[in-house]
């Protein structure tokens, strides 16, 4: 793989099954068995394993597998100024299941902080990695969409053109801070732009008295605002799925409605789309991807269960895909992470590694 630099030809998205040491050492802690330093402890060398099993598989890039985090987008939104964690009356529905029963509230004016606990991560897994240091964090929208105006203080934001402004802004505040913690590939993970094609979705917006029309543009203007702050040496990628607990879902309907918004609107320098199931439609909409440097990562891998896919069957489908966008602009990557909660997915450790160089091999033969 010549044209080494991100999005990479064999990507993945960012979370990874929690080992057995992790799982036992914050189940000790949650019980004040064991301090603060120890999980640290225990968390630093179990990242440290990853990252050389990441290494190993012939990625070129690493994360930290989320391993200090219980969800994939709270702990970010919850250290940010302006941002409470609450407790609910039930958790977010999945189809069979739903999590545990935690949410976020902006209660202040948006900003963020200095000393947001994730650049630390940042450097503990860039001092660490031989590869590229890859960190992921959720979208701006993500902080809107779930929880609407009814989550956000009226005393405080009234008008929801200032919390959008504010929303870019601080977005834009965090792709410098981890510039300068030394980060050049960052994440947003959004499942947003997947609900705005879901019918379900979009009825339940219109239900809490929203206009779900007019959220695409929105989010787009305030992505956009964050993004002005990236750096020429930067690299900054969205993923996008439908939803990602115990193995099971939240929406389905294919990009079309967003495809050309999300694909040529936003300045995004990669685009990670679940392509697993055909929940997630057609791969007509990569016919929106801009000739030149931006790349689609098809997530044609399925982090959902153990059965390792087969090549043949990847390699058509890239070829499907390449009918639609350049191939030199196409990547190959789990349609999404193995553990978007701390919970992870319905598979072994060793499945989700045969998986990720399974990516390798492939991402090897076809873009040789």
């Amino acid at each position: 793989m010549s044209d080494s630099h991100p999005p990479f030809r064999a990507d993945m998205v960012g979370s990874l099954l929690r080992s057995t040491p992790l799982k036992e050492a914050r189940a000790q802690r949650a019980q004040n068995a064991i301090t603060a330093d120890r999980l640290r402890a225990v968390e630093d060398e179990e990242i440290k394993k990853i990252i050389r099993r990441q290494e190993d598989a012939g990625l070129e890039l690493a994360t930290d597998g989320e391993f200090r985090r219980s969800w994939w987008h709270f702990d970010f939104l919850w250290e940010l100024k302006g941002c409470e964690r609450v407790v609910l009356a039930h958790g977010i529905q999945f189809h069979g299941t739903e999590t545990k029963p935690e949410s976020i509230r902006v209660s202040g004016k948006i900003d963020f902080p200095a000393d947001h606990p994730m650049l630390q991560h940042f450097k503990f897994l860039q001092a660490n990695s031989k590869v590229t240091a890859k960190m992921t964090i959720p979208s701006p929208s993500v902080l809107h969409f779930r929880g609407g105006r009814d989550a956000i203080s009226k005393d405080v934001y009234p008008d929801l053109d200032e919390y959008f402004e504010d929303l870019g802004r601080t977005w834009g505040k965090a792709v410098q801070a981890f510039y300068a913690a030394g980060c050049r590939y960052l994440q947003f993970d959004d499942t947003v732009w997947a609900y705005l094609c879901s019918k379900e979705q979009m009825e339940m917006v219109r239900a809490r008295g929203e206009d779900p029309s007019r959220l695409p543009s929105i989010y787009a203007r305030t992505i956009n605002a964050a993004l002005k702050q990236k750096p020429a040496d930067m690299t900054i990628t969205t993923h996008v799925c439908r939803g990602n607990f115990r193995s099971t879902w939240i929406s389905e309907g294919g990009y079309e409605p967003v495809a050309e918004l999300l694909l040529g609107g936003i300045a995004y320098d990669g685009y990670f789309l679940e392509y697993d199931t055909e929940r997630a439609g057609g791969l007509e909409p990569l016919r929106f991807l801009p000739k030149g440097n931006k790349r689609v990562v098809v997530g044609l891998v399925t982090s959902k269960s153990g059965s390792l896919e087969n090549k043949d069957a990847i390699k058509r489908r890239l070829a499907e895909a390449a009918k639609f966008a350049p191939l030199e602009q196409l990547c190959l990557s789990p349609q999404c992470g193995f553990a978007s909660t701390e919970e992870g997915n319905i598979l072994s450790e060793e499945q989700q590694w045969a998986k990720l160089g399974l990516i390798v091999e492939i991402a090897r033969e076809v873009w040789r």
